[in-house]
């Protein structure tokens, strides 16, 4: 993949691999997840505010019903692997999340390429944000039925939580505003993009290069789930953008967000759900192992993969 996006992420890994000194100011990882987050439901909104609300319920419908899906597919699968009842939850949980920098990068490659997509992307991305998170907050109940859950605590970390909130947030103001009214933020919000996001994956790929002892410490069983999963997920993603009509680029990109794995999100909503799970566990597989995948490898191949099912 020859994105540039891609370089800034492969400069952060190297760095930390032959232990350099660089190092981003204290607070600026924050700081740019919340302009990227709520950037990319703004401009989402702003599609969504041309768009027939009713013709788009098929879509909404099929993005949060993939969302809650997978991690009941998943957790048979990771019992099988031998992750204890907890981790299971916990994993399912970041898998049936999604990536927003892994939607950003591949929405840059689709322009890069000249395939064009469906203009309220973001919309898809607000939608799998939480389902997922509902969905292995249930099983891991579900596998403990003795423990009580506090799910009004559950409900307001996972659906008011920052990620959550900022792009529901920024697809609502975009949607009211319109195009006439964004026109004054562009400056701020659309030509720094691109720029923003290269710095985020420059601190990514420090991040990464800080997780490398943990992927070996983990062991195969991870390393092989973090990548085949993705595969098989892009697949039924695919599946659902044919049937749903969506162009090329609306399959890829849907196709790309069932792939991709959350470490913004279920991180912070997992710890709360299920404090027994290994956290380290969840952030290696989808921080340190299926997100680098996704950006060097994955994205060129749900491409391929949404012109085949085409």
């Amino acid at each position: 993949m020859t994105d540039p996006l891609v370089f800034f992420f492969v400069l952060g890994l190297v760095a930390r691999l032959v232990r350099s000194e660089l190092r981003l100011p204290d607070g600026l990882y924050d700081m740019l997840s919340f302009y990227l987050l709520l950037a990319i439901g703004l401009k989402g909104g702003v599609e969504l505010s041309r768009q027939p609300l009713a013709e788009l319920a098929p879509q909404v419908l099929a993005c949060l019903g993939l969302g809650f899906a997978i991690p009941f597919v998943l957790v048979p699968v990771l019992r099988l692997l031998r992750f204890s009842a907890a981790d299971s939850a916990s994993l399912a949980g970041h898998y049936g999340s999604v990536s927003v920098v892994t939607f950003a990068v591949a929405s840059s490659y689709l322009l890069k390429a000249g395939v064009e997509h469906e203009s309220h992307a973001a919309l898809w991305v607000a939608l799998m944000e939480a389902p997922g998170l509902v969905a292995a907050i249930f099983l891991a109940r579900w596998s403990q039925p003795g423990r009580a859950a506090n799910w009004k605590v559950l409900a307001h970390d996972v659906f008011l939580g920052k990620s959550v909130l900022l792009l529901v947030g920024g697809l609502a103001i975009g949607a009211v505003i319109g195009e006439a009214g964004m026109a004054p933020l562009k400056a701020v919000f659309m030509d720094p993009f691109k720029g923003v996001l290269a710095l985020f994956l420059l601190e990514l790929g420090l991040v990464v290069g800080a997780r490398a002892g943990e992927v070996r410490l983990h062991g195969l069983k991870l390393v092989a789930f973090a990548v085949v999963a993705p595969l098989a997920l892009a697949l039924a993603g695919a599946l659902v953008g044919k049937l749903l009509g969506l162009s090329v680029g609306g399959i890829a990109l849907l196709a790309t967000l069932a792939a991709s794995a959350s470490y913004i999100a279920a991180p912070t909503a997992m710890r709360i759900a299920v404090p027994e799970a290994n956290a380290a566990l969840s952030i290696t597989a989808a921080l340190a192992i299926t997100f680098p995948f996704n950006l060097l490898v994955g994205i060129p191949l749900y491409l391929m993969l949404a012109k085949a099912v085409a």
